[in-house]
């Protein structure tokens, strides 16, 4: 047999060989998602943090549901996920979210892996004494619109935020007897986090008997804050409100324009 015509069979068996692989690959692919979409939703309680607990699932890993959860043995809500499968092939996990907790709600998009999680569009809200049970705004009641394009952490402590946390009618039995203190908008910059974890953010009124201006520092290592600026009540404001700001002047003093000075400290 000439030696050409063998080296010309070699040469197309290569090129048939070279042109199959592409078919097993996306074959071998095609099983692997079949399998992965075939695993129950329960499969992620394999990968929770251990402060996290969930139970009560439906659906599959690729879009699940878990109807009860819970962040050290407090009640956390249910969450839905949506999980965008090639982004396993990063080893990243892209997924969309929607979190309940009574009628809290919030819906984002995120990406996790080993060193933590990025959320963006965080966007959603609801009565903020649903979050009572997590220990936020423990005796307070109400209305939270949440807007950040962006939330970074490590499972253990945020690393950045962007964006902000308006509430209104905030009341709360404490202070006035209850009455509507109106609305303030807490507002976190890009640069809001110290290369320490330290987080500075701005607290002020959106209106209401209350003008207010203070910063919030927040170290989630000793999870204390420090909230520090001025209060002073508006014409309209409640006549108990008053009463309860003229105390604090006594204590505090009032600046050149009857602005009373704060400093509160706080544990979350």
């Amino acid at each position: 047999m000439p030696a050409s015509r063998s080296a010309s069979r070699d040469a197309k068996a290569a090129a048939r060989s070279r042109n199959l692989w592409p078919v097993v690959l996306i074959g071998l692919a095609a099983l692997l998602a079949v399998s992965i979409a075939a695993l129950p939703a329960s499969v992620i309680t394999h990968f929770l943090p251990p402060s996290v607990h969930a139970e009560d699932f439906s659906g599959s890993i690729w879009h699940g549901s878990a109807g009860k959860i819970s962040v050290n043995a407090r009640d956390a809500g249910a969450l839905e996920w949506r999980l965008h499968p090639a982004s396993l092939l990063g080893l990243t996990v892209l997924t969309d979210l929607h979190w309940v907790k009574t009628s809290f709600v919030i819906d984002a998009s995120a990406s996790l892996d080993a060193h933590g999680f990025t959320a963006h569009a965080v966007k959603g809200g609801g009565p903020i004494e649903d979050l009572q049970d997590l220990g936020v705004a423990a005796g307070w009641h109400g209305i939270a619109d949440v807007n950040f394009s962006e939330l970074k952490g490590d499972f253990t402590k945020p690393l950045g935020a962007v964006g902000d946390l308006r509430v209104s009618n905030l009341s709360s039995a404490q202070i006035a007897g209850g009455a509507d203190l109106g609305g303030y908008d807490l507002r976190v910059a890009q640069s809001a986090m110290g290369s320490d974890g330290n987080v500075t953010a701005q607290l002020v009124d959106t209106g209401g008997p209350l003008e207010v201006q203070t910063l919030i520092h927040y170290a989630p290592n000793e999870r204390t804050g420090t909230l520090s600026g001025t209060l002073k009540e508006r014409p309209d404001a409640p006549a108990e409100l008053r009463s309860q700001l003229e105390n604090l002047s006594q204590l505090r003093g009032r600046d050149s324009q009857g602005r009373i000075p704060v400093d509160l400290e706080f544990r979350l």
